[in-house]
């Protein structure tokens, strides 16, 4: 008998609904639903959860195959809020842009400026930079919310991120700004690789 057949047997056993046992294990009942249908497994805290309190063994309730099937989605879902929490991080990150002096500060001579001392570009360019940087460090602090989450909102701000990130890189190399294009490219590229070991 599957876990989710188990789980529903022992609960209908206590003439509990979907409702009364989610509240009694401090989980939603839609998580519920998920593992009775079969869609999901809980995590091992649940799991310990679930076996308390139907005073029964984690073997009694979960077969030795299930029990590794838990185990690999709970260990994806670490590394994938992980590799999030570090994409936020790394976009958070060029918000150092603004104090570090690696903005070329126009004709009057080679000066490396930070982005608040840049006087040798136009106003406009100046904005634009501004907003690429500020949309970037926002943009981290969501996915860094969202790293808990592995859902749309998770996977929407990665993406946001990674085109922010692109996007300042294309913006500081059109201008004539290769330092701050440069670590922009080496922040995408450091996201890239977490991204693609986070999707492993």
């Amino acid at each position: 008998m599957e876990f989710g057949e188990k789980l529903q047997e022992l609960r209908k056993a206590r003439s509990l609904t979907q409702e009364q046992l989610a509240e009694a294990l401090y989980v939603s009942r839609t998580a519920v639903s998920k593992w009775e249908s079969g869609r999901g497994y809980p995590s091992i805290d649940s799991l310990k959860e679930v076996s308390r309190f139907f005073s029964v063994t984690i073997d009694e309730l979960i077969s030795p195959d299930e029990v590794v099937s838990v185990a690999q989605a709970e260990r994806r879902s670490f590394a994938r809020g992980y590799a999030s929490m570090v994409c936020g991080l790394l976009d958070v990150l060029v918000a150092l842009l603004l104090v570090v002096p690696v903005f070329g500060n126009g004709p009057e001579g080679p000066a490396a400026v930070s982005l608040l001392a840049l006087t040798g570009a136009s106003t406009w360019i100046k904005v634009v930079f501004t907003a690429c940087v500020g949309a970037t460090v926002i943009c981290g602090l969501c996915e860094i919310a969202a790293s808990r989450a592995d859902g749309r909102w998770g996977k929407l701000a990665l993406a946001a991120g990674a085109a922010l990130s692109a996007a300042c890189v294309a913006v500081f190399i059109l201008a004539r700004q290769p330092y701050a294009g440069i670590i922009c490219f080496a922040l995408l590229a450091a996201k890239a690789v977490m991204l693609w070991m986070r999707d492993r």
